[in-house]
């Protein structure tokens, strides 16, 4: 397992985090995902994720971005 860390922006409510967690949780592979709205943080647990997999998800959640922090 390898955990990834990226910064989120575009959220601005729970409901935002809840639409970023659902999506990225969906990726195969993943374990856990982790959103935090205050820092924009994500963490995202997993086997064989790749950052283009996180950010297409982050996207598919709505208007948001992601970067590898």
């Amino acid at each position: 397992m390898q955990t990834q860390t990226f910064v989120v922006t575009g959220m601005t409510c729970q409901h935002c985090v809840a639409s970023v967690t659902e999506e990225v949780g969906e990726v195969t592979g993943v374990t856990a995902v982790d959103v935090d709205l205050t820092s924009g943080r994500l963490q995202v647990t997993g086997q064989d994720v790749t950052v283009e997999q996180v950010q297409a998800a982050v996207a598919e959640a709505g208007n948001y971005s992601a970067d590898p922090a």
